[in-house]
């Protein structure tokens, strides 16, 4: 079996975790969403973002910045299962580099320090602004004691939530996956920017990125992706993190989190043009898809507004 294939059962155990509980809530919910208005689409290679952040889920409830204990199985809770996403850092700075240092517990309240590898990474991290306009990345480096540090690039003011996403390699979680977040403020004048409109296609670097299918909240649904350049199907695609392309998802309003698994198979440095996800996204409304992709090289990160039924 292929690293992508046993990536993809795997993580297949995270999605479904959320299912179940969005099932009951999803027909009241679908029939109140509404399309924000259209404007240039906002995307954040790990870098800067204009848009300012609406109110989080968490925020409506009271909850202090960087304290989250809701719903577990969307990313939106500090804790799942015993284990704990833990940090001293509730605001950062605005306008340069930062590090973001945060610890994972186990149900013992000790520091975890043994993570299986997924994707070639014992940890992913994304910061994710509350309106969807900025993103990263990141893989961050984690210390002898447990301590996780993210190196952020220049955030803007406002509101972002801090995921973490990994899988234990030992004790009561183990090979189990787990996405929690936290969230932090970035202080400092927020300017608004509505999430971009869903649209079919996007361009990013010289790339036109498309996206084909039409997902329902709650039901598993295939997605392609189909990459472009100057009016070519492109097949020079590179192996980035075990798949020839990276996507994730984010709902409009609360930010929560899901996982788009790639189906299809590595087969060295020519990847493309069509690409193939398992998408199972839980909830109706917008989504802001993050593909990322390599070419020669570099990594290219193409962001696009999805709705859901």
């Amino acid at each position: 079996m292929s690293s992508s294939s046993r990536f993809t059962t795997r993580r297949r155990s995270l999605a479904a975790v959320g299912t179940a509980a969005a099932l009951a809530l999803t027909l009241a919910a679908c029939g109140s969403s509404s399309d924000s208005s259209s404007s240039m689409p906002g995307m954040d290679h790990g870098a800067k973002s204009s848009a300012s952040s609406s109110p989080s889920a968490s925020q409506a409830m009271g909850d202090k910045p960087g304290m989250d204990h809701m719903a577990t199985g969307n990313g939106l809770s500090d804790t799942q299962d015993g284990y704990r996403l833990t940090s001293k850092d509730a605001t950062l700075p605005s306008g340069r580099q930062a590090a973001y240092r945060f610890t994972v517990t186990g149900p013992d309240g000790k520091a975890v320090t043994a993570f299986a590898v997924d994707q070639t990474r014992r940890m992913h991290f994304y910061a994710v602004r509350s309106d969807l306009t900025g993103f990263q990345h990141l893989h961050p480096t984690m210390a002898a004691d447990g301590t996780w540090s993210a190196g952020l690039a220049s955030l803007a003011p406002g509101s972002w939530r801090m995921f973490a996403s990994f899988t234990p390699a030992a004790g009561a979680g183990k090979d189990k996956d787990f996405v929690l977040s936290r969230t932090v403020t970035v202080p400092g004048n927020a300017t608004k920017t509505p999430l971009p409109a869903p649209v079919g296609s996007t361009h990013v670097d010289g790339y036109t990125v498309t996206v084909k299918g039409e997902p329902m909240a709650g039901m598993a649904h295939p997605l392609t992706v189909s990459i472009a350049k100057d009016g070519k199907p492109v097949t020079d695609l590179q192996p980035y993190l075990d798949t020839y392309a990276h996507l994730t998802a984010f709902h409009e309003g609360d930010a929560a989190f899901a996982h788009l698994h790639p189906t299809t198979k590595v087969t060295g440095d020519h990847g493309g043009p069509d690409l193939t996800f398992h998408a199972e996204l839980p909830t109706c409304g917008n989504w802001r898809l993050f593909l990322q992709f390599q070419t020669g090289g570099t990594l290219h990160t193409a962001a696009l507004t999805l709705h859901v039924g």
